[in-house]
């Protein structure tokens, strides 16, 4: 209990941990990308102020100045207009750098696209400046750079990975659980078919001793007969967690076995009906395993019944299949509920821990490569299941 609690302990440590680290990187993240901004505005700020001043001297300001613009940034997307919104210089975007009216059409257009993505990104840098005593205004708009657009977005990828990461936790120790939970249940079942086993060749030992007196040849050959049964419980309890060998069997006369054995200990009250028009239908089964699908099912049409009705095992084939169908006359099964009855630890009964429909589904569908499902079921008229197994020559 203390290795177990231990474990547990740092398993949450781990968790911890983790969403911290990832925390960390996201807040160092967001404020490296704040800093990289602020940095790229006092860039394009400082080179606005210096548009201002390369205005005012005595050169020939157009040739100038776009040399100036061009290489002072070559790295962050920007658009030069003037006081009307007329774009006349830009930088580092898929445009050549010419002259506006020397584009195409659809530069143009790329160049509006752009000057559009630029007023919602970032404010735009006001440059005013006197040329011959005429006030002329400037607008430097830009863009956040390729380097901080992918910056921005590290923080959505970090926490995909984050949610990545919980969601493989998460499964990983689901699994972990449940892989321990049945490690236990395979353990203990095992256990039971080895401590069942000392008593019951000992009963066997009494029944000969039986057969050696004075009574009814009756008495032991029937006490045989469910001693012998309980030697098959306890073999399938021992195949619990092992990997069940199949064998070429007539399933019908498997089928009449598990059958029988219902008929002859349950309640008058109870009709058994068996219908199959053939004789033999041969399939690949473990015996003891597929027997147990049928007695579970029948068990599960008495319960249904309340003790009282009938009980019909159908079996019928196609050309690759076979079908089992048993069917009662029982209280029914909702819709909603059809799909959770195989569930592990589902129950509708006081007693029981819902143990045999999910056992079935597993030995027919893993074991046997089969199907196994409720077929028709009506609220107050009864239920029918159908195991449905491949046909071999």
């Amino acid at each position: 209990m203390s290795a177990l609690k231990n474990t547990q302990i740092t398993r949450w440590i781990a968790i911890i941990a983790s969403f911290s680290i990832v925390t960390l990187i996201l807040w160092n993240t967001y404020t490296f990308f704040q800093k990289f901004k602020n940095e790229e505005r006092s860039k394009m700020e400082i080179l606005g102020e210096a548009y201002e001043r390369f205005a005012t001297v005595d050169l020939d300001v157009d040739v100038e100045l776009e040399r100036f613009i061009l290489e002072s940034n070559n790295s962050i997307p920007m658009i030069i207009t003037d006081g009307k919104d007329n774009i006349t210089l830009w930088s580092n975007l898929s445009v050549p750098d010419t002259t506006y009216n020397s584009l195409s059409v659809k530069q143009r257009m790329q160049l509006t696209k752009q000057l559009e993505l630029m007023k919602t990104q970032n404010s735009p840098i006001d440059v005013s400046y006197e040329v011959e005593t005429i006030k002329v205004h400037q607008y430097i708009f830009y863009r956040n750079s390729d380097l901080l657009t992918k910056l921005k977005y590290y923080p959505l990828a970090l926490v995909l990975i984050l949610v990545l990461f919980s969601s493989v936790i998460f499964l990983f120790f689901k699994s972990s659980k449940i892989a321990e939970q049945n490690k236990l249940w395979t353990g203990m079942a095992k256990e039971t078919a080895h401590q069942i086993g000392t008593p019951l060749s000992s009963l066997l030992g009494w029944i000969e001793l039986l057969r050696l007196e004075n009574i009814d040849k009756n008495i032991p050959n029937e006490i045989e007969k469910d001693v012998n049964r309980l030697n098959v419980i306890a073999d399938r309890f021992s195949k619990i967690g092992s990997i069940p060998t199949l064998k070429k069997h007539n399933i019908i006369s498997e089928t009449k076995t598990a059958y029988n054995y219902f008929e002859s200990r349950s309640s008058k009250q109870i009709e058994f009906i068996f219908n199959s028009e053939a004789k033999e239908i041969t399939t690949l089964l473990n015996t003891q395993l597929y027997g147990w699908v049928i007695e579970n099912l029948i068990k599960n049409s008495i319960d249904a019944m309340q003790g009282k009705g009938i009980v019909t095992i159908d079996i019928t084939e196609t050309s690759k299949l076979v079908n089992i169908l048993i069917s009662d006359t029982g209280k029914g099964i909702p819709k909603n509920l059809r799909q959770q009855i195989f569930n592990p630890g589902y129950t509708t009964k006081k007693r029981g821990w819902g143990l045999g429909l999910s056992l079935s589904k597993r030995i027919v569908e893993e074991y046997h490569n089969g199907k196994i499902f409720v077929q028709k079921s009506e609220i107050g008229k009864g239920t029918t299941f159908c195991v449905s197994l491949k046909k071999v020559v």
